[in-house]
């Protein structure tokens, strides 16, 4: 049993990037035409240090707003604090941040700030111990996990999949839900094209009706889906994901936008998905996803995190699935983006279909700031 010594936390620096790319991320909900990322660095009275990453892609103006919140909001609820164990910055802004967040409605920026700061509190604490934050959770974390290929346009499938094989990856997901009807025309050409190993998914984005949603999964009926995600809002009545669930000819896949310990046990409960998505930059960093990890465990369904962005957040949810065990997959955004490949290219992690992690204490990131320039760094100190 691993006994957490107190830190103090002395420094914050808050750094926003911004990348304008060639191919703009597109979904069913809207574009990116660039690739943001606010990393963040908290540092210890002992000199111990750890990198975490707030969930930046929407709205547009995303990233400044959530750095800002952090510095001038938030900061003072940490700084110069003292802490006992990685969870425990959490619980504390958890608590102490209610009042603020329900003064303003804005509880998705002040829970995707919060899990920014405790992915930093995980990785300080396994460098201040000398291991890496999988095994600190987890001291029979495997060092790889199983991975997919995400964020393939419907577009442009047939040629990112050839791709994404040559780059070592045997599982993809397809963005869907533009025109139903032409989304199944290439889901079927895709389909086709797979290697006897390899794995389809697809992905809605929220996009569909139930009546829509059933009518692609039948459309695709005797196809091999790994699962389609999202097929409807997040937030729909739990009578229409019900409904979902009783008609769909495949599993279903969600959880990136649920937030909160009774949110995700609800669904959990209900068994309203067969894999369960939460985002570590979202909500709940390490100490939430995990307790989510060994709901959705025990119930008999699959953990696979969500995640789209940068090398900081990448890295964490790589280590949170090893920490979790069990069957789920590492979703690996294959977009351009420069926030991601700091800490090395996608090659070099990937190996038959798998992800290897770093021996590196912590997250396994020597410093994912080093090349890059920012767009705006904000820094705080006692």
């Amino acid at each position: 049993m691993i006994v957490f010594p107190e830190i103090r936390l002395r420094s914050i620096r808050v750094a926003v990037f911004r990348y304008r790319v060639d191919t703009p991320v597109a979904t069913s909900f809207g574009t990116m035409f660039d690739r943001p990322a606010v990393f963040v660095r908290l540092e210890a009275a002992d000199g111990s240090f750890g990198w975490g990453e707030v969930f930046a892609n929407w709205p547009a103006a995303g990233a400044e707003h959530r750095a800002r919140l952090l510095i001038e909001d938030i900061s003072d609820l940490i700084l110069g604090k003292c802490f006992k164990s990685p969870s425990d910055a959490f619980f504390h802004l958890e608590r102490t941040t209610h009042v603020r967040a329900l003064q303003c409605g804005e509880w998705g920026p002040f829970r995707q700030v919060i899990a920014g700061i405790d992915q930093a509190m995980h990785d300080l604490y396994a460098r201040h111990l000398g291991i890496t934050v999988r095994h600190m959770l987890n001291h029979k974390a495997p060092d790889s996990v199983p991975a997919y290929a995400s964020g393939i346009h419907i577009g442009t499938a047939s040629e990112t999949i050839v791709e994404c094989r040559q780059a070592g990856f045997k599982r993809f997901k397809l963005k869907v839900g533009f025109n139903l009807e032409r989304d199944v025309v290439t889901v079927h050409q895709c389909l086709d094209c797979l290697q006897p190993d390899e794995v389809l998914y697809v992905d809605a984005n929220q996009a569909w009706t139930v009546e829509e949603a059933v009518r692609f999964s039948a459309s695709l009926a005797d196809s091999p889906i790994g699962w389609i995600e999202e097929p409807i809002l997040a937030d729909a009545p739990s009578r229409d994901w019900e409904d979902l669930k009783e008609r769909m000819h495949h599993p279903l896949a969600g959880g990136e936008n649920i937030a909160g310990f009774d949110a995700f046990s609800k669904a959990v409960e209900h068994a309203q998905f067969t894999f369960f998505q939460p985002d570590i930059a979202k909500w709940g960093g390490f100490t939430g996803c995990m307790a989510v990890a060994r709901d959705v465990l025990h119930a008999g369904r699959v953990f696979c995190p969500h995640f789209l962005g940068g090398a900081v957040g990448l890295h964490a949810s790589a280590n949170l699935l090893a920490a979790a065990g069990g069957n789920g997959v590492l979703e690996v955004d294959v977009n351009p983006n420069p926030l991601r490949d700091v800490a090395g290219s996608l090659a070099a992690f990937l190996q038959d279909g798998n992800w290897t992690m770093s021996g590196n204490v912590g997250l396994g990131l020597v410093d994912p700031t080093l090349d890059l320039e920012p767009f705006e760094t904000l820094d705080l100190a006692v």
